[in-house]
């Protein structure tokens, strides 16, 4: 059981600790952009956990997502922060049973941004992305619930092609996010969380994982168009694909979400 307490320590240090050294670091630019983006998406969600469940659920989901990016303008470097909220309701097959899903990430990275000709701009860097959530069968008595807990190094990528239409720019963006190495929370088959936390039976909980683990994939395709110099709609698609396979256990949550939001660009001045 103090292993638990140790990995989890680990992990609520790179949670909080690393967005704040990212804040610090900005606080003395003359000046920066920023650019925030908010959007709320609908559409079909699947879920597998083989810890509840042999039955693939399947329903509706929302997702909430918001996006920062802080950029100097005599910089190639930005920082990104981006907080998702996932929500959704699923049942089997047969109807017979039904489920509740949901999880909140926040990812922050650091990226290097190139703008080439006709337009295009290209992003790569590193995010590290934090995930809690849950999965509650309405129909099990015994073990009713998964936590979900893990911390990713993600590699992240993004192009972008500028364009105008009807006398006002716009952009079509898409990017890639795919995992690297990480942590994860994951009770061993056949182990009650009763074990885990009342009776301290620790039994490989906290799992080291690679992308052969946990083969997780993010992409999302927007188009955004904008309505005034510093305001602009964006309509687009997220997949968000979350994989897992440790402790004997199999577990995935696949999510298709159409998008629409807001975005908006300021350019912030310090006179420190």
């Amino acid at each position: 059981m103090k292993n638990i307490y140790i990995y989890m320590i680990i992990l609520v240090s790179g949670f909080f600790v690393y967005p704040l050294n990212l804040r610090s670091q900005t606080s003395d630019l003359k000046s920066h952009d920023v650019t925030t983006t908010y959007q709320v998406g609908l559409g079909p969600t699947k879920v597998l956990d083989t810890y509840l469940s042999q039955e693939n659920f399947s329903g509706l989901g929302l997702t909430l997502l918001g996006t920062t990016e802080r950029k100097r303008p005599d910089r190639h470097w930005l920082t990104r922060i981006e907080h998702q909220l996932n929500l959704s309701s699923v049942k089997d097959r047969a109807d017979n049973q039904s489920e509740l899903q949901g999880d909140y990430t926040i990812f922050v990275g650091r990226m290097r941004h190139w703008q080439l000709r006709n337009y295009w701009q290209v992003q790569v860097g590193g995010m590290l992305a934090g995930n809690v959530g849950f999965i509650y069968n309405t129909s099990n008595s015994n073990n009713p619930a998964q936590a979900r807990v893990s911390l990713n190094l993600m590699p992240t990528a993004a192009v972008s092609k500028g364009f105008f239409l009807w006398h006002r720019s716009g952009e079509v963006r898409y990017e890639v996010n795919l995992p690297l190495v990480g942590l994860m929370f994951s009770p061993n088959y056949g182990q009650s969380y009763y074990e885990i936390f009342n009776r301290g039976n620790y039994d490989h909980n906290v799992v080291p994982t690679t992308f052969i683990a946990t083969p997780n994939f993010r992409h999302q395709l927007s188009v955004e168009y904008n309505i005034t110099p510093n305001t602009a709609i964006t309509l687009g698609y997220l997949g968000d694909y979350q994989q897992a396979n440790v402790n004997n256990l199999k577990s995935h949550i696949y999510a298709h979400r159409i998008m629409i939001g807001i975005v908006r660009t300021l350019r912030i001045l310090n006179n420190k």
